[in-house]
Order: structure tokens, then sequence, then C-alpha cells
């Protein structure tokens, strides 16, 4: 099975009038080649993001009105799960394409502003942990530190959380929005998996950052356009869940890909010729397919409700956000099941088993997917108080 062959297993085609097929697809093929280079340097490289850029994915949340090209969810993270196979740091990193989404609330004056020329910006951001902001005429001083800024080595306009005197309930989901220039990188992102995302910490420095770059998270959009009427916090949950689908789908491919040429040394059969992967590698395809199935099915039928002019309901909010842990979760389980399968050999670097199990594994780490966020779903179901924003 060749390569492209491989990379087309998320099943997902693209409208032609939104995102290049072609490009996109020649693309993953450099992702592929390049993956090492992304994992030394602990970032993905700035061409690869402007490549992004010219496919259109950095404007698949970006409304008309904006001058963007806006796609739907499903479609989006269809994407996101393709770069997952071909590196799950890639696909990480272009699933904060969507995060353009948290300056919905700016004023519309602001956002023509901010997008004005650049309708394929790239923005990246930090919330925690939230830093007080000095008050002075016309905006805030900025001062602080903020780790996991995924991203942030390729944007050009970044957000921390900030917390502003005198702004009440809504102290803790301020953001402050900053452009790169004025920042400074930490590079002190190094981890197991997902290591070329860049997720470096972010400093500020007595910054001023007036008034009307100051956001309130997950607030009411501005703009009345169907992709900023989708719930933001879900989506950030959903878009990274994807990653997951999309390593596991690359440990199962290659899985696939060696089990009929794979010779032990000790003389046993190749692995496509033993009775007990040929079970697992079964029991992976059906868990994955399920729970990619669960996940799409949840997101098309709460964006065919917003395109009907309705809000989700709690019940959908809660199908899309369980659904998104599930997906992670099982990422992860298929993975660790995939490397098991492939014995002595996936233990060596040279060998990308160990990278598909380890980006499936912080994948499922991630706040917004770990045992938490199955306790606040269960929370939900019980019609008990869950954490805030959940649903």
């Amino acid at each position: 099975m060749s390569a492209s062959n491989l990379l087309q297993k998320a099943e997902a085609k693209i409208d032609a009038s939104s995102i290049d097929e072609l490009a996109f697809s020649n693309l993953l093929e450099e992702v592929v080649a390049r993956r090492e280079e992304f994992k030394k340097q602990r970032h993905i490289s700035q061409d690869i993001i402007k490549k992004l850029q010219d496919i259109g994915l950095y404007e698949a949340f970006v409304p008309k009105a904006l001058g963007g090209n806006p796609i739907s969810p499903t479609e989006f993270m269809k994407l996101i799960e393709r770069l997952s196979i071909a590196d799950g740091s890639t696909g990480w990193v272009a699933s904060f394409a969507f995060s353009t989404k948290y300056l919905c609330s700016l004023s519309k004056a602001t956002l023509k502003e901010i997008f004005g020329n650049t309708p394929n910006l790239v923005f990246a951001g930090a919330t925690f942990p939230i830093q007080p902001a000095k008050k002075v005429d016309g905006g805030i001083i900025v001062n602080g530190r903020w780790p996991f800024g995924s991203g942030c080595m390729g944007a050009s306009l970044v957000a921390v959380g900030v917390s502003v005197p005198g702004k009440g309930d809504a102290v803790f989901q301020q953001m402050a929005v900053i452009p790169a220039s004025q920042i400074t990188i930490d590079e002190t992102w190094n981890t197991i998996g997902m290591s070329a995302t860049g997720s470096h910490d972010i400093v500020v420095e007595d910054v001023f950052v007036p008034d009307h770059m100051i956001l309130l998270r997950d607030a009411p959009s501005s703009l009345d356009a169907p992709e900023y009427r989708y719930p933001t916090i879900t989506l950030a949950a959903q878009v990274l869940a994807v990653c997951g689908l999309g390593t596991a789908r690359a440990a199962i491919n290659h899985i696939l890909a060696v089990g009929q040429k794979s010779k032990s040394i000790t003389g046993a059969p190749t692995l496509g010729d033993r009775v007990n992967v040929q079970l697992h590698i079964a029991e992976c395809e059906a868990k994955l397919q399920a729970a990619r199935s669960w996940f799409y099915e949840a997101t098309d039928r709460a964006w065919e409700s917003i395109l009907a002019g309705d809000d989700i309901t709690r019940e959908q909010n809660l199908a899309l956000r369980l659904s998104a842990s599930h997906a992670a979760r099982t990422g992860a389980d298929v993975a660790r099941v995939c490397f098991e399968m492939a014995g002595t050999m996936g233990i060596f670097h040279k060998n990308p088993m160990s990278q598909f199990l380890t980006d499936s594994m912080v994948t499922a780490q991630h706040a917004f997917l770990t045992e938490g966020s199955f306790i606040n779903a269960g929370k939900v179901m019980f019609d008990h108080p869950y954490i805030p924003g959940y649903c």
C-alpha cells in the first residue's frame, strides 16, 4: 500500500471551491517526508504554515463578511485528521486554524481591522494562568508568562489570559490580543509526544493593549455568522480529539503496510500471518470507525441545527463533548494496541510507531479530553452542577 493511499484513509472529500485537493494531497506527502525535521526543531517549519495558509485552511472559520472562506466543522476536522495521519504535530498546530473564532466577541470594527487584507492570519494563544493586568487610560498593561502556546512559532497575532480590575464575574474569561512582534517566545517545549507543536511559553513584558483588543472568551459574537455560533470551547476540544483519530489511523496503516513483510529474528511468522495480530487489527479498525462515526454524526447534527437558525441544545453539546473525549481515548487505546502488535521493532526511534503512540497519548491527556471531561459529562447526564462552559 503506497504512502498516498494510506493518507487517504480518513475518507475525506474536499469541496474544490474551498480547498485545493491536489495541493493538499501534495502537502500531506511533504509533511510525511519532513516530520523528523519538525521533531528535531520542536516546531512546524514556517513554509508549511504558509502552504496551509495558501490552501485556505486558516480562512476556514473566518466569516465571508471578513474576507474568509468558511467550511463546515466536519470538513475542517477531516482535513485536520488527514494532516494528523501524516504527522500528529502538524495536525495539532493546524487545528488551531479554528482559533480565530475566539476573536468573534470583539467589535465588528475591530474584527475588520484585524482581518483587513489578511483573512488567513495565523492566531495562537494561551489562557492560563490568568495574569493580572494594570488598568491605564485606554487599555491595560500586560505582564506575565503563559505556557502551552501551541502554534505560537508561526503566529502573527496572539492572545493571553488576563484579569482586569473592575470586570466582575467575567474576570476569568478575558484575553488580551497582542501582535506577535510584541511578545517573546521561550522555547520550553520538550515532550514525549506532539513534540513538534512548538507549544512554548509566551512571555509578555510591559505591553500596552488597547481596550478594543480585550475579548471575552466564548462570549456572543458581534457578527451573525454560522461558524461564529458554533460553541467555541466545544470546538476547541473537538479539533484536538480529531488529532488522536488521525494518529491512531496512522498506527493501523503502519501495521497493515509492514504486516506482510515483517520478519522476526526468531523465525516467527510475519505480523500479517499471526492470528493474534489479525484479531487485534480488526478490533482496532472497528473501534476507531465506531468512535469516528459518532464523532462526525454529532458534529453534523449540531451544524444542521445552526444552519437552521437554532441554538445547539444541551443534549447536542453533550454529544459533541463526550464523543470528542471518547474519540481521543479510543485513539490512544488503538495506538497502544498497534504498538504492542509491532513488537520489538516498535521501540526504535526510526520506527514511526512510537511517535504514533505518544502523539495519541498526549492528545488524550489534554485537559479538554481527559478523565475530567467524562466526569463532567456524567454530571450533565445526572443533571448535577458541572464546570462552567462544559455544556
